[in-house]
């Protein structure tokens, strides 16, 4: 199993389906469990799905239309029926606060301190710790006629060894392993310098765009990602409706895949008008050819940096 990998837990917007649950997206990142937008239904999605409660150490919520937090609720009472230590940080934007407290406390049961909210507005919301390399939880404001935070999760850039420059200065075996470890080395009466003999290897990317019109922050949300989740809730065909109710066509996410020089789009939130979604997915391709659409309990890998 990929060490990090989306978890599809749901891919309807407004309602769900016969096929398709509301949203619901657990995102796998090394030792993080990053609940986005729990929709109805997705306590018991995430037991279909595998997916553990204690599996979860965030959640993010990106605004408080039904069907991206009423299965909060659920989650919230299986982390304390669970007795998941915690404490798990709720991610949701600021407006929202009066919305959170009812959620949190919505039956009768004791949270525990397990779920701790964490109002958000722009920029860092969170270091997640259990990333392996170092990795920030960051948000922007989307366009949705309400307050919309989408989502990005942003790995520290690293160091490549380039096997040329060793092989040219005589380091090879142990001594790489050495030459990382303490940043020089010497061999044949020459030090070494680390940044001699590699490169800046960029981190991995995730963007989660979720309820919003086409717009300067989505794009920046999915600028160089590896993988994007985008709303693709209309075809082209129903682009006055996207307009209308702030959201984006399947085109649409195609075209800021690609402006983005994103790697991979994962299209989502589909409008229950849409039994196949075959025809949006070769809409956006036209725009972006590695797009696929999610599909309830999908596992869909974070592609591996080049």
């Amino acid at each position: 199993m990929s060490e990090r990998e989306l978890v599809v837990l749901g891919t309807a917007s407004q309602a769900p389906t016969r096929y398709r649950n509301h949203n619901g997206y657990l995102l796998r990142w090394d030792g993080e469990g990053i609940l986005f937008d729990p929709g109805e239904g997705t306590q018991r999605q995430m037991t279909f799905a595998g997916v553990s409660a204690a599996a979860v150490t965030h959640i993010c919520i990106t605004h408080f239309h039904g069907d991206h937090c009423l299965g909060l609720p659920g989650v919230v009472h299986r982390l304390a029926a669970d007795q998941v230590p915690g404490p798990v940080p709720l991610h949701f934007p600021a407006e929202g606060a009066g919305f959170v407290e009812h959620l949190l406390h919505a039956s009768l049961f004791e949270p525990a301190g397990r779920v701790v909210a964490r109002p958000a507005g722009e920029g860092l919301a969170a270091r997640l710790d259990g990333a392996a390399t170092g990795a920030s939880l960051l948000a922007r404001r989307l366009d949705h006629g309400v307050p919309v935070l989408g989502w990005r999760v942003e790995e520290l850039p690293g160091v490549r060894m380039v096997p040329e420059r060793l092989a040219a200065l005589g380091v090879a075996g142990p001594g790489v392993g050495e030459l990382q470890r303490r940043g020089s080395l010497t061999v044949g009466g020459r030090t070494i310098g680390l940044a001699e003999v590699s490169e800046t290897r960029p981190g991995q990317v995730f963007a989660f765009v979720m309820d919003t019109r086409p717009c300067p922050a989505a794009l920046d949300l999915a600028r160089g990602a590896d993988l994007v989740v985008c709303e693709a809730t209309f075809a082209s065909e129903h682009a006055d409706l996207a307009a209308r109710y702030g959201h984006m066509t399947a085109r649409d996410a195609g075209a800021l895949a690609a402006e983005a020089g994103a790697r991979s789009l994962v299209l989502t939130h589909f409008s229950q008008r849409y039994p196949d979604v075959d025809r949006l997915v070769a809409e956006a391709r036209r725009e972006f050819p590695d797009t696929v659409a999610a599909r309830d309990l999908d596992r869909i890998p974070v592609p591996r940096r080049r």
